[in-house]
Order: C-alpha cells, then sequence, then structure tokens
C-alpha cells in the first residue's frame, strides 16, 4: 500500500562539507520543494534555487530536482535539495520540510519504501546499505552486482524450480495410489537433485559474499600459555591483549580487526583450551569453543618446544573448522639446529618478530581465498543461513521421495520455497523486515 505521508532527512553524513543533500519522499514532496523554491519544478530538471524559511529569508541557494513517481527511488513523488553541506544550513532545510508537512525519516525508510512499492527486492535494498558500507573496491563491485539484481536473480530462478517441483508432487498425492514412477518420478527425482547442485554452488557464492562482506572470521586458539595472546598483539601491532606467563590469564574473548590485501580479517584472542580450570577459566573454555564453530579459519598457536603435545590437546575443538593455519609460537626458545615442522607449521616468535613474515604471507593466501572473481556478489549471515535452511529441507525432501512419503516431501519443499523468499523478501515477517532496515544510516 503506497504510504500516504512525507518523510524528510540529510542524506549525507553530518559535516560533510562540500555538497549537502536533503531528500524527501512522498506524496507532498511537490508541494514542499515549490514552497521551499518559490518556484514551480519540473520533473527531472535542475533547478537553481533560493531556499527561503517560513518568513521568506534565504537559507541557502542550491539546486532542486524533482522526481515524479513511479520512477523515482522509492516509487512516490522524490525531492533532492542540493546545498552547501553546512550542518546548520541543512538542519534548516529539514526543519522547514517538516514545517510544511513532512516528517523526520526512520533509518533505512527510503530504502523501506523503495522495497515495498516494488522498486528493489530485499536483496537489492540491502546490497544498497552494503554499497555504502564498502570499504574497498571489491566489496563495492560485488554490493553493486547484488544491487543490479546478480543475487536475486540466481535466488528467483531457483524457486521458480522448486515451485514447478512442488506442483509436480503435489498433484501426484491426488494419485497416491500410484506407483511414484508411473507418475514422472525418475525425472522428478533428477529435477530435485539438480535444483539442490543450484543451491549448493549458490551457497557457495553467498559465503564468499558473507566473508567479503563482514570480513574472514579467524579464531587464535590453542593449549595456556603457548602465546595466544602475544601473537594478536603482534599481529595487531599493539598492546590489545594482558599477557602473562599464567597460565589461564586470557579468560574472554578480545577481537582485533586487520586489513589484509582488502579483505578485513577479524582475529579472536580466546582462553586457552584444556582439562580443569576454576569456573571463571571453564566459562571462558566454553565461549572459545563457540566462537570455533563459527570460524572461517583457526590460528592454532602451540609452544613450539612441545608442539606435538599441544596439537593432540586441541584437535578434537578443531575438527569442525573449515581451514587452519598452525603457528609452532616462542621459536626463540628452541635449539639453534631445530629441525623445520614437517607438517606445514611456521615457526614464529611473537616476543622477537621472527617469522611473522611468513604468518602474513599465509594470511595473505588465506585471504586471497576469497578472492571476489566475476559475478560475486554481497551476501549477508541472514541470507546464507536461509540458504543453508533451503538446502536442509530439500534433503529432507529427497529422503521423503526416495520413501514416497509425497506429504513430507511437499512440506519440505514448502519450507525450502519459503526460506529462498526471505531473501528477497517474498515470503518474510514484518519484524523480520523493521529489523532488517533499522540498520540503514538515515536518508537512505
Amino acid at each position: 500500500m503506497p504510504a500516504t505521508d512525507t518523510i524528510v532527512a540529510i542524506a549525507t553524513p553530518p559535516g560533510a562539507g562540500g555538497v549537502g543533500i536533503v531528500r524527501v519522499s512522498g506524496p507532498s514532496a511537490r508541494p514542499i520543494g515549490e514552497a521551499l523554491c518559490g518556484r514551480t519544478l519540473r520533473a527531472r530538471h535542475a533547478h537553481h534555487a533560493r531556499f527561503r524559511d517560513g518568513d521568506g529569508a534565504i537559507i541557502d541557494d542550491g539546486l532542486a530536482l524533482l522526481f515524479p513517481a513511479p520512477a523515482s527511488y522509492t516509487g512516490e513523488d522524490v525531492l533532492e535539495l542540493q546545498a552547501h553541506g553546512s550542518p546548520p544550513v541543512l538542519q534548516q532545510l529539514v526543519a522547514r520540510c517538516v514545517a510544511q508537512g513532512a516528517r523526520m525519516a526512520r533509518p533505512g525508510e527510503f530504502s523501506e519504501r523503495a522495497y515495498l512499492n516494488g522498486r528493489l527486492d530485499l536483496a537489492q535494498a540491502e546490497a544498497v546499505a552494503d554499497l555504502i558500507a564498502a570499504s574497498d573496491l571489491r566489496a563495492a563491485r560485488a554490493a553493486r552486482r547484488a544491487l543490479d539484481g546478480e543475487f536475486s536473480t540466481r535466488v528467483d530462478a531457483l524457486a521458480d524450480a522448486l515451485l514447478a517441483i512442488r506442483v509436480h508432487v503435489e498433484a501426484a498425492i491426488d494419485f497416491a495410489d500410484e506407483p511414484l514412477d508411473t507418475l514422472g518420478g525418475d525425472r522428478l527425482r533428477t529435477r530435485l537433485a539438480d535444483a539442490r547442485a543450484q543451491l549448493a554452488a549458490l551457497l557457495r557464492a553467498a559465503e564468499r559474499g558473507r566473508k567479503l562482506r563482514d570480513g574472514l572470521h579467524a579464531v587464535i586458539v590453542g593449549p595456556p600459555n603457548a602465546g595466544k595472546s602475544s601473537l594478536l598483539n603482534a599481529l595487531a601491532g599493539s598492546d590489545r591483549a594482558i599477557v602473562t606467563d599464567v597460565a589461564g590469564t586470557t579468560r574472554d574473548l578480545l577481537r582485533e580487526t586487520l586489513r589484509i590485501d582488502g579483505v578485513e580479517l577479524t582475529l579472536v584472542d580466546t582462553a586457552g583450551l584444556r582439562d580443569g580450570g576454576d569456573a571463571i577459566e571453564r566459562e571462558g573454555m566454553r565461549r572459545a569453543r563457540d566462537e570455533l564453530q563459527r570460524a572461517d579459519l583457526a590460528l592454532v598457536v602451540l609452544d613450539a618446544r612441545d608442539a606435538d603435545a599441544g596439537l593432540r590437546a586441541v584437535a578434537a575443538d578443531l575438527a569442525g573448522v573449515p581451514r587452519r593455519i598452525v603457528v609452532h609460537n616462542k621459536g626463540d626458545l628452541l635449539p639453534a639446529q631445530a629441525p623445520v615442522p614437517a607438517d606445514g607449521a611456521i615457526t614464529v616468535s611473537a616476543r622477537t618478530g621472527a617469522g611473522l613474515d611468513d604468518l602474513h604471507a599465509r594470511l595473505r593466501g588465506a585471504a586471497a581465498g576469497e578472492e571476489a572473481g566475476e559475478g560475486a556478489f554481497t551476501a549477508r549471515a541472514r541470507q546464507v543461513d536461509a540458504l543453508r535452511r533451503a538446502a536442509d529441507a530439500l534433503a529432507e525432501a529427497t529422503a521423503a521421495l526416495a520413501a514416497e512419503q509425497l506429504d513430507l516431501a511437499a512440506e519440505a519443499l514448502r519450507l525450502a520455497h519459503d526460506a529462498l523468499g526471505e531473501i528477497t523478501g517474498r515470503t518474510l515477517p514484518d519484524d523480520l523486515l523493521g529489523h532488517i532496515f533499522s540498520t540503514f544510516c538515515i536518508g537512505k
């Protein structure tokens, strides 16, 4: 349903200097603009005007542009006022718009209206925020592809394929007395297998897009007193973590963000993993293990003097981590002719800095594995989660079809279809919609 009110916001960062933009959207955008400018506004024409307050005093002079509905960003009448970027001037313009009947926009409300008016789907609307927040050229290009519909097109194509399979399965339910194979069961299973393969490829691409947007999540893990906190400090170039010779000094998670070849790497220092410890240390170890479950990369730090024992102590906790880099720390305490580790580990000394260049190179290699290739797009954690739920549902549908349990297969296909719909906003609870747009900046 089209909005009946008009919203206004400053669309440039406070104190940005240069040109400032005030954006207005809604049915009163045109009369508000004409009152401010004292002239009739033509569609898509840059008007030089003196913006005046209610008493006729000049606020500033600049440009006014009117974009009538429906061919505008929000799908409504949109007014843009370009003035000097002084915060007091822009605030005066906003106050004048409010006096003329507009209200202050909520965070993300312009993009929310674009979504509600069919100008963008939800994945594209989120890509607007990702493009604004992009910290390097690769992330900006990937966000631009998502905004252009690269992600949405693939999701919609897969959703259409699942819908066709659902129709086939639900039609077969009406002929429950017939064997599925007589109702095109082989072809149905083939189509479902193809859909699962497409979904797996899309999930891999979305995972890369999520890492490109959010950065690699690397957890520093190892037994107590291996020098994990010292290594974090060495990599960060500052004393971020408390370092002592007492086992169990680190009790909670400590995060530090590095940038390697354009990809953010979030390093998380954790409590040393061992048996025993007091209640606080045990809680720290529980948090460390929880963090490992979400890790893209484990930086396994071991005391170089007894690395094998250290690795055995933490091996079970590393089972679910996709990738790992093994670091033998305290290399400065080894004998001069100590053998080179045979397991591909890197020997370093967080205290002297020896070997850190090799570790940086290995981390750069891990970051290069997330290279945004042609067609890469940004994705968010909630979108990746939706794809995973869809994949789980399709696995259930496959098992149900194999057992010719058509009702269960149809329900699993519906769940998968609905999960895909959450990505583009085809099926989405209203409270989740509000949460998503509340993370946007005001004026977007």
